[in-house]
């Protein structure tokens, strides 16, 4: 692990330890912050308990802390208050030391592909680029949900009669539960699942509020009593989606997207949020292969956004391959 300075704003220096420390496969090991011009900063940042080692605006001082904490790299981030003039000087001295220099930009879960460095008068301006869904990209996108929803449904269509059949004798009522569900630029549709609860579910949903496990919008109950017995193995191993490939063929979701949100989560979304309806809904997605219903409402949010900011048909094989190994470890599903 290379031991790391952080040198920033105070927020900038939160969010990038917090960052680091969830993503320690990395190889950085954040073990102190500094924080030129800013006053009354505590020894201790409250967010990540990094020691505060200073707040001078000079490279002595910041060489000074690179020594007490023996950094082997300084991760300037966003918020620095020090001249370009300092921060090049310091490099000649972190160069002369042997100690790396990092810089951080806050720019936040931002894909490799979309950014691109270009020098302008001696300065590396950073270029970011927006993938956007148009002309041929939509229709390899929607090409591939085509063929490969129709080949699944070809495949798996044994795998649904006898689990229709199952679903049939172990409960009363029908074998498909039909939910409206919102999906591209805010236009419903009806989501078609395998039955895996009692038929009046949605009637005792008020009854069971009190016991929600989900976190933010979503509604969760780990031993949910509405669930039928045939209906917890489904869900276990996430086979009552199958029926979803109809939506799929039929336009109306992707393999790959957002969670397929409720109308009732869509009407309490923040501004920000809202950028989940740019895209189709999904059958999987990152909230699927990093743990769906162990996720914070924070997280999943984080993960739906990143994959509208950054879709590619590469990335979109690469969730479909994690898939796989999520459904067979059927972690966070219930």
């Amino acid at each position: 692990m290379s031991r790391l300075l952080l040198l920033g704003g105070p927020s900038a220096v939160a969010h990038l330890a917090k960052s680091l420390h969830s993503a320690k496969h990395a190889g950085y090991l954040p073990v102190a912050a500094f924080t030129p011009g800013a006053r009354d900063q505590p020894r201790i940042e409250p967010n990540s308990g990094l020691p505060i080692l200073g707040s001078g605006t000079d490279t002595r001082a910041v060489l000074e802390a690179i020594d007490e904490c023996q950094a082997d790299a300084v991760a300037v981030s966003a918020g620095v208050q020090l001249h370009p003039q300092t921060i090049r000087h310091l490099g000649w001295e972190l160069a002369a030391r042997n100690v790396g220099l990092i810089m951080a930009p806050a720019l936040t879960d931002i894909a490799g592909p979309r950014i691109h460095t270009q020098q302008v008068a001696g300065l590396p301006l950073i270029h970011v680029t927006t993938p956007t869904l148009e002309g041929g990209q939509r229709v390899a996108k929607r090409l591939f949900d085509v063929l490969v929803s129709g080949l699944l449904i070809i495949c798996t269509l044994p795998l649904m009669l006898l689990i229709a059949g199952l679903v049939k004798v172990g409960s009363k009522g029908p074998i498909l539960f039909r939910q409206d569900r919102v999906g591209k630029e805010g236009k419903h549709f009806q989501m078609l699942k395998f039955r895996s609860m009692v038929v009046d579910a949605e009637a005792r949903l008020s009854e069971l509020e009190h016991r929600n496990e989900g976190k933010g919008l979503l509604f969760k109950i780990k031993d949910d009593p509405r669930i039928t017995r045939i209906g917890g193995i489904l869900r276990k191993y996430s086979l009552d989606e199958l029926p979803q490939l109809f939506n799929i063929l039929a336009g109306s979701m992707s393999l790959v997207g957002p969670r397929p949100p409720l109308p009732r989560e869509v009407a309490e979304y923040e501004h920000d949020v809202r950028r989940r309806l740019l895209v189709k809904p999904g059958l999987t997605g990152l909230w699927q292969v990093s743990g769906r219903s162990n996720l914070s409402w924070q997280d999943s949010v984080r993960l739906d956004l990143y994959y509208v900011e950054n879709w590619s048909l590469a990335g979109d094989l690469v969730i479909i391959l994690r898939t796989v190994r999520a459904v067979f470890q059927s972690s966070g599903a219930y």
